[in-house]
């Protein structure tokens, strides 16, 4: 994504338009499910003297305008992705930990409902699918014909 656009949905969710800010963005889109860790190391080229630290405080800047969503499967660092707006669930590969979107499973948001919801009003679902991505399943074939 150009960076007059990623500077625009900045500035439309009430953000400074700052490098870093369009360098995490920009991140994202190129690697989506990205942790913190991995956003920093894209950025070290482009944005130079940036910290850890940093990266860490505009990615939940980010995440509170609304411009990024952070998901938190179990075992894994948070990790943060562009794909917002539609109550979309993840599958996490229990061997390798690749992340992959899964399209909400009935209809719209919040797309699955509890059989109680203690009085609560829900709007969104997060569910979390496991198992092997095909790469581990091809790595794991050999091992069982053996």
């Amino acid at each position: 994504m150009d960076a007059a656009r990623l500077e625009t949905a900045l500035r439309e969710a009430g953000l400074k338009a700052t490098r870093g800010r369009v360098a995490v963005l920009d991140a994202l889109t190129v690697r989506p499910h990205a942790d913190a860790e991995t956003v920093f190391r894209s950025l070290l080229s482009t944005v130079p003297g940036t910290s850890i630290q940093n990266v860490h405080n505009v990615l939940g800047d980010l995440t509170a305008a609304g411009l990024l969503r952070r998901i938190e499967p179990a075992g894994s660092p948070a990790l943060y992705e562009r794909r917002i707006g539609d109550n979309h669930h993840h599958v996490v590969c229990t061997g390798c930990g690749a992340v992959a979107d899964v399209d909400c499973v009935v209809g719209h948001a919040p797309c699955l409902h509890p059989s109680d919801a203690a009085g609560f009003a829900i709007d969104t679902a997060e569910v979390t699918f496991w198992g092997l991505c095909p790469s581990c399943q091809k790595r794991a074939a050999p091992a069982e014909q053996s």
